[in-house]
């Protein structure tokens, strides 16, 4: 398994030898460096710990702050895992990865395909019509104010309630949203850019997830 994080920098249109034009997401790929290797022996479960982005230590509690002296590399914005064991090739080699190995965009090619985490846009309050996609009334033969209601949403006299899980209106967006099969089209090494096929959830700046 490899896995990196990065930051979303915007989209683009990108052109192939061929002619052929598609629309791209460009995401920066940062320095992340593994804090801790977890096992079913002393944790419970297999997983790499990952710190990525960089924050001065003056910035961040003693406890976050121990788990990186204790990896002996430098202080990190955030902490994440990925579930599995990861595996870096070392020339033709795959080794497993250890504490202070640094995850770079090598471990990536051009034309495959890998799955997107990121925290999708807040949109916030939202009816029922933008938020799930209703139809809405009907926009004549005596319709007041009901174009964009979501009508009737509770019971008669059993239960007496509404049920849950009824869609209605709230705050929409502001999720963490997965997206697979997410094709990569191109790979910089010098300016660590991942070059992604179409859009992914998030607004510019904000942390993408990227892992196969």
């Amino acid at each position: 398994m490899a896995g990196i994080l990065g930051k979303k920098l915007g989209m683009t249109r990108y052109f192939t030898e061929e002619g052929r034009s598609f629309p791209v997401t460009l995401v920066e790929v940062t320095s992340c460096v593994v804090t801790q290797i977890k096992t079913i022996d002393s944790d419970g479960y297999d997983a790499v710990q990952v710190g990525y982005f960089h924050k001065k230590e003056s910035k961040i509690n003693k406890p976050i702050l121990g788990i990186f002296k204790k990896a002996n590399v430098e202080a990190k914005l955030g902490l994440t895992e990925f579930k599995g064991q990861m595996t870096l090739m070392d020339g033709e080699e795959e080794k497993p990865v250890e504490v202070g190995s640094k995850l770079t965009i090598d471990q990536f090619q051009a034309g495959e395909k890998v799955r997107i985490r990121s925290k999708s846009k807040g949109k916030g309050f939202a009816g029922v019509v933008k938020r799930h996609h209703f139809k809405g009334g009907p926009a004549s033969h005596g319709q007041g104010d009901k174009l964009r209601s979501r009508g009737s949403v509770g019971a008669s006299s059993y239960p007496s309630r509404v049920i849950k899980g009824m869609k209605m209106a709230g705050r929409m967006g502001g999720e963490n949203t997965t997206l697979r099969d997410v094709q990569i089209l191109e790979i910089d090494s010098e300016k660590n850019l991942l070059v992604l096929k179409g859009p992914i959830p998030g607004a510019i700046n904000s942390t993408v997830r990227i892992w196969k």
